[in-house]
């Protein structure tokens, strides 16, 4: 499935993209803010292709110019222990790289995945997060209309290796429809 904004296609990752994901993804200042570990080289951008970003509703953010992958985003479950999260309910994450940060990239692709989760698949209610610091992240989920909802200390990065505090923002579909 492709999804269309006015200047990116979100698409699905295929092995091919293996290149362009580790061209952002080895930058030590997108992963590690967002959780994760540095790519170490394109096989293993490629692994985490195969492994990671196959799942469902995991999209290449490209833009429209090349179709290139430059960030990903995606829905997924959400992940929160504390919340008693609804079926119906989901959680957005989004990375992008480095090159591309404030050109509003981002904010244009979660429009659009906010659009998606609502109208297409039915969901009521969308989570984010940020860890303590990732202030780009955290300003991208107030553009898009996500409010600060609580706060988490201490807890297990485990892709890290780390403990961190998260901060959780969330959005229901009444409140995106008056945005």
């Amino acid at each position: 499935m492709e999804i269309l904004t006015n200047r990116l296609v979100l698409r699905s990752w295929n092995e091919a993209d293996a290149e362009d994901l580790y061209e952002y993804a080895k930058d030590p200042r997108v992963g590690p803010i967002a959780g994760w570990q540095p790519h170490t080289s394109a096989e293993n951008s490629l692994e985490i292709i195969k492994t990671v970003l196959s799942e469902s509703e995991t999209y290449a953010v490209c833009l429209k110019e090349d179709n290139r992958a430059i960030g990903s985003i995606g829905l997924f479950s959400p992940a929160q222990s504390h919340t008693k999260a609804s079926d119906t309910e989901l959680e957005i994450g989004f990375w992008i790289g480095v090159p591309f940060w404030g050109k509003g990239y981002i904010p244009e692709a979660v429009r659009s995945l906010q659009k998606h989760a609502f109208e297409d698949l039915g969901c009521t209610a969308l989570w984010c997060g940020y860890y303590d610091g990732n202030e780009k992240s955290k300003r991208c989920q107030e553009k898009c209309g996500f409010i600060y909802h609580h706060t988490e200390e201490n807890n297990p990065c485990v892709l890290m290796g780390d403990i961190r505090t998260e901060h959780f923002t969330y959005l229901t579909k009444e409140q995106w429809e008056e945005i």
